[in-house]
């Protein structure tokens, strides 16, 4: 990946429906070089999809939760398990599985705390083999971005 592919994903990270004539002229090509690149780009699943950004409060999920997952099971057919179940969930924004004090990190969005409790008592009861499962509510997001950093 070239200097001029990085100008590409940075423009698109920024505006996926920037015209391509508009993305053309900013890397100095042509419309129909500058559209290969851009299929290219999909093609290797560098980009993975095209998306709107939503923000939550319009769209009443003004609560994010942080949800830290332990358990005692770490063999494949029960991560496999796991990750069906809550991947399942629509609350579940992210999950990862981590190194250090906790095994998997959740970003859960919910409309309120009774909604999330909702949610927090169908993953207890729907995901065999927690040990330990704690939320901290975010009060304020301060940074929240899509974009990665692209070296230029």
């Amino acid at each position: 990946m070239d200097k001029t592919d990085q100008t590409i994903l940075k423009i698109l990270q920024q505006d996926c429906t920037t015209p391509v004539q508009q993305i053309a002229d900013a890397v100095n090509l042509s419309v129909t070089p500058c559209w290969k690149r851009i299929r290219k780009l999909e093609e290797k699943g560098i980009i993975r999809q095209r998306v709107a950004l939503l923000e939550p409060a319009q769209v009443d999920l003004g609560v994010s939760v942080f949800v830290h997952l332990k358990t005692q099971r770490h063999d494949d057919a029960w991560l496999k398990s796991f990750a069906e179940r809550v991947t399942a969930f629509d609350e579940v924004m992210e999950c990862y599985r981590m190194a250090g004090e906790w095994d998997y990190l959740l970003r859960v969005v919910a409309k309120d705390i009774a909604a999330f409790d909702r949610f927090y008592k169908k993953l207890i009861s729907g995901v065999e083999g927690l040990s330990d499962v704690s939320s901290s509510f975010a009060m304020e997001e301060i940074k929240y971005t899509t974009q990665l950093p692209l070296s230029s």
